[in-house]
């Protein structure tokens, strides 16, 4: 252990990148909160963002559901999967096309909404407290340069296989 990163102690072999070391310690931190305050709900990590754009949305395929989780077909099925047998979401025949389907928020995901929105409350004050609307800014500037500089790394890299 070698550098120091926000009074903590880092692995010498990430003292070349201390940017990406921190973001990889406070991502971990915020989805264990995360987790944490979703496990109150009967939900796991993930499912509330699925939630929210059908809440919004009102039913899509499950493709759609795939780009704009950006997620892949395996992890989204299971979570469909698991959300329809806790009867928050149902699956139709899209009428437009037979083989493919719609997926849509029951009534009874709607009846959890004020609390995922409580939950999602929560976890933006614990983020951000101690911040400073400059603060605020600044760090929503810099995080909004981050994804898009990894989105570029990303279109420049191939997949493991």
């Amino acid at each position: 252990m070698s550098g120091q990163q926000g009074g903590r102690t880092s692995p010498s072999a990430a003292e070349s990148g201390p940017v990406s070391y921190q973001l990889f310690r406070a991502v971990r931190l915020h989805r264990m909160l995360a987790a944490r305050l979703l496990r109150d709900l009967g939900l796991h990590l993930g499912q509330e963002l699925l939630l929210m754009h059908l809440w919004d949305s009102g039913p899509v395929r499950q493709s759609e559901l795939i780009a704009v989780l950006d997620s892949d077909s395996p992890t989204i099925t299971r979570m469909v999967q698991r959300l329809g047998k806790a009867g928050l979401i149902e699956q139709v025949p899209d009428p437009t096309d037979g083989r493919a389907s719609l997926v849509s928020a029951t009534s009874a995901s709607h009846t959890l909404r004020p609390e995922v929105e409580r939950m999602w409350r929560a976890l933006e004050a614990a983020t951000i407290g101690g911040l400073t609307d400059s603060d605020l800014s600044a760090t929503l500037r810099t995080l909004n340069q981050v994804e898009a500089n990894l989105t570029t790394a990303l279109a420049h890299t191939r997949p493991a296989t």
